[in-house]
């Protein structure tokens, strides 16, 4: 009896040493990505219902490397800042603008994109930037993005340009209106007007006066851990062949 009393002391807590080391094992943290699921080439949900696009599959390559989790969540590009502050998601890696507004609320990583901010027309048009926005004209825009508010902002207001700025849910609904003649140009950065311009019949006629701006990949102020083990990833990445393999798969086609 008093052998089977020390085995007894001596595995039950080894047993839930164990269990205990299963469950920590078991709740190991994923980090959540908030996408914009309609953000070809940097992100986009395909037809298989699965997210995709350079950000999604460079973040995917940093956290195998950096030893984390990561999955990819589809958000409300209009509410993303605030889905990253209430911790619904972990990160955006979509195609996000630094900029210093945006740096009052959230912390980004070193910039790993450049990025030119462009009208795009259709491809048989001759029309230029300046009749584009004419009055009179509709040009469309994604609603919730740094195109939209600088355009109001400094072509309606500050300028006096009549032309009427229409907004979309996304770049590709914003294309679509565009080629069924619906408005006459859209506002948008240049790696999507590109991949647009793959498959669509329009062409990018030139920018519209906005500076150029740099993408990084956006976390809460407080996760500085989680911020320093992004920048390290990006760094590998961007010295790897992979970073070569992304850009000719989903940007330089």
């Amino acid at each position: 009896m008093r052998s089977k009393g020390i085995w007894n002391a001596v595995f039950m807590p080894a047993a839930l040493c164990v269990l205990f080391a299963q469950t920590v094992i078991g709740a190991e943290k994923v980090y959540v990505n908030g996408i914009d699921a309609n953000f070809p080439p940097f992100s986009y949900v395909d037809q298989s219902n699965n997210p995709d696009g350079f950000d999604v599959k460079a973040l995917d390559w940093i956290a195998k490397e950096m030893g984390f989790k990561v999955k990819h969540q589809p958000v409300d590009w209009d509410g993303i800042v605030t889905s990253l502050r209430s911790k619904k998601i972990d990160i955006v890696a979509s195609g996000m603008g630094i900029t210093d507004e945006l740096k009052k609320q959230i912390s980004f990583t070193m910039a790993y994109w450049k990025i030119k901010h462009v009208l795009v027309a259709k491809k048989d048009t001759k029309i230029t930037v300046e009749k584009a926005l004419a009055e009179g004209n509709k040009i469309g825009v994604q609603r919730g993005t740094k195109e939209g508010r600088w355009i109001e902002e400094n072509l309606i207001r500050k300028a006096g340009k009549k032309f009427e700025l229409v907004y979309y849910d996304s770049v590709p609904l914003a294309i679509e209106e565009l080629v069924d003649g619906r408005i006459i140009a859209a506002a948008m950065e240049d790696a999507p007007a590109l991949s647009a311009a793959i498959k669509n019949p329009v062409k990018i006629i030139g920018g519209f006066g906005m500076s150029d701006r740099e993408f990084g990949y956006a976390v809460r102020k407080e996760d500085t851990e989680f911020l320093k083990k992004l920048n390290e990833g990006l760094k590998r990445l961007m010295k790897s062949i992979y970073w070569e393999e992304l850009r000719k798969t989903y940007i330089d086609k």
